[in-house]
């Protein structure tokens, strides 16, 4: 039975850390192995799964042109909080275009929408547990609890759980800590939710995903 745990987490400080806090004490009581900090779903998940859901979001079938903004390649893999990798584990993700808006009717952004942007992408991770996209690194933007720094939010689907989360960029650490929803969270769970840049590629990018079962 899939645990919906993202519904008891409201957009309160207090309800974030404290269920963040408890989550972590489990967890480290059985491994050194985090579970991803979960976070509120937000209102612009897709009203409609989009036929051209791949893996690369900078090319949309049908369009010659690629999207616009810096192309980055994010990877990573979903593990269990005793280590052990999680293959076939279901990872779907939207984010807003490199403007800061989503492709989305509730979006009230003036930003201009980017047509060869996907914007979404729904995936499984491999026998190892590995998964890959290429995207473009988001925007920012103004929403009703403040500015959002650049992210990407997940809904992560094991066979027993899931959580939603939020994957923050480790460069936009001031605009991070300035963020509602960022700044409530435990260091722990912000470690979870934060990526790691590559030393030698800056546009690649590692995001391990941990998640309770």
């Amino acid at each position: 039975m899939i645990k919906h745990h993202f519904t008891r987490r409201a957009f309160t400080g207090a309800g974030l850390a404290s269920a963040g806090l408890l989550l972590t004490s489990k967890a480290l009581a059985f491994s050194d192995k985090v579970p991803t900090a979960e976070s509120p779903m937000g209102p612009f998940y897709p009203v409609g799964h989009l036929a051209d859901a791949d893996v690369d979001l900078t090319w949309v079938k049908g369009r010659n042109a690629r999207a616009a903004g810096q192309v980055i390649e994010i990877s990573g893999r979903v593990y269990d909080v005793k280590g052990n990798p999680l293959p076939g584990a279901r990872l779907e993700l939207w984010q807003a275009n490199a403007a800061g808006r989503y492709d989305h009717p509730s979006d009230p952004a003036t930003a201009a929408l980017d047509p060869n942007f996907q914007g979404y992408a729904s995936l499984r991770s491999d026998a190892k547990g590995e998964w890959r996209i290429v995207t473009i690194k988001p925007g920012g933007y103004d929403s009703p609890i403040g500015h959002r720094p650049p992210h990407i939010h997940f809904d992560l689907r094991s066979d027993k759980t899931r959580n939603v989360a939020q994957m923050y960029f480790p460069e936009d650490a001031e605009a991070n800590g300035k963020d509602t929803l960022y700044k409530v969270l435990s260091p722990q769970d912000a470690a979870t939710s934060l990526a790691v840049r590559s030393t030698a590629d800056p546009n690649k990018y590692v995001w391990d995903v941990v998640m309770l079962a």
